[in-house]
């Protein structure tokens, strides 16, 4: 069965001039790819590709091979994938790609102690002139036009002079996977040390720290003072730390959550609703989004909008290799909270009454193992343990 994904009209683009940068948000998978396909077929000197998940699928297919004639005409290709992520993916879909002169190199690819770290980001830089980023992965229900079965999410593409600092970044995680994949402390350093200008446009990024990542922090810290907060997030549940920032925004100002009604992974619902309570009782406003599954990671704190990779639970907040761009902008800012208020007819509104009558406490407790077992194991183990949450991707 097929349907759209929201009945806001997905087709144009939300677009906005950020202090020299030109941002431009695709909502439709389906433009996504075409974008993609253009830019590749379009790049003259590189091409660098991080991901999470790539599938040999028709999407997979078609991205592999524009970057084949992307090599074949002299460009050079490097590709960073997560070994697993992508690891149903046949390591012959890259052969051809490897044999023009482009290179790809899986993370974590060996037993180490870096091997339950996931390279969980998303990022495509051409010619070191343009990035994309955000949530989506390179696989047939992240690049396909809204139905019911597809990832709602965001894909972001970046044009001005902060490219260069993601373009920097590349450079280090593709020495480290190439030279260095499994060093835990070399990877911990290259985390910490990446530098946070603070600027209108910043590229922050998160990993195995000790403490919150890098780009937490910030989050955090522009959580402190905050009055308004919107937040679209396919995987929540943070720690009790955060979650009590979250709930004391509410308590001053607003704030409102957009999450995932449904998923291929009903652990990851299961571990959300275990924090809803709480989220109610600050009088926080939570919606359910229903016509598909959601997959972005988009927050709005005040004046300020997050747009990356990074879901908002234990594994994206402390382990997984993530990137966030930050972009203060009130304008955006304000672009963003409208597009999120227009999901609301799509949504399930969830009232302290509602939240009630679901959790008895059967279903409680399979919350909180779901909670658990979100915290600690990757996202592609956790989707095969439901604990009796409801069948995956129930169809609409």
């Amino acid at each position: 069965m097929t349907a759209a994904c929201a009945p806001v009209d997905l087709s144009p683009r939300l677009t906005a001039d950020v202090a020299g940068h030109r941002l431009e948000l695709i909502f439709d998978g389906g433009e996504r790819l075409i974008r993609l396909l253009d830019l590749i077929n379009g790049a003259a000197h590189s091409i660098d590709i991080i991901m999470y998940i790539f599938e040999g699928d028709a999407a997979g297919t078609r991205i592999v091979d524009a970057l084949l004639a992307a090599a074949k005409r002299g460009v050079r290709v490097r590709a960073v994938i997560d070994s697993f992520g992508s690891g149903d993916t046949p390591d012959s879909l890259f052969a051809p790609l490897r044999a023009a002169g482009g290179s790809v190199t899986f993370f974590s690819r060996r037993w180490r102690s870096t091997y339950l770290i996931r390279n969980h980001q998303k990022l495509i830089l051409i010619d070191d002139h343009v990035a994309v980023t955000g949530g989506f992965n390179i696989a047939d229900d992240y690049l396909s036009p809204p139905r019911s079965d597809c990832w709602f999410d965001i894909g972001m593409i970046v044009k001005g002079p902060t490219v260069a600092r993601a373009a920097r970044w590349f450079d280090e995680i593709h020495d480290y996977a190439v030279n260095d994949d499994g060093k835990l402390l070399m990877l911990r350093r290259m985390i910490r040390e990446w530098p946070v200008d603070g600027g209108a446009v910043s590229w922050l990024v998160g990993g195995p720290t000790q403490r919150l990542s890098p780009w937490a922090r910030a989050v955090r810290a522009d959580l402190a003072d905050a009055r308004q907060l919107d937040m679209a997030m396919a995987y929540f549940s943070p720690g009790q730390g955060l979650l009590r920032r979250l709930g004391r925004v509410a308590r001053r100002g607003r704030a409102r959550f957009v999450m995932a009604g449904k998923s291929d992974n009903p652990a990851t619902i299961g571990a959300s609703r275990l924090l809803y309570g709480y989220l109610l009782r600050k009088t926080a406003d939570v919606w359910e989004y229903q016509p598909c599954r959601l997959h972005m990671k988009l927050i709005v704190i005040d004046d300020i909008v997050y747009i990356g990779s990074a879901n908002f639970d234990v594994r994206s907040l402390f382990v997984n290799v993530e990137m966030m761009v930050r972009i203060a902008d009130a304008g955006f800012a304000e672009k963003m909270r409208n597009f999120l208020g227009s999901l609301k007819p799509d949504c399930d509104i969830v009232t302290p009454d509602s939240h009630k009558a679901r959790g008895n406490w059967l279903t409680r407790i399979r919350w909180t193992l779901a909670w658990f077992v979100v915290g600690f194991v990757d996202y592609t183990v956790s989707r095969k343990l439901n604990f009796g949450l409801g069948d995956p991707d129930p169809e609409v």
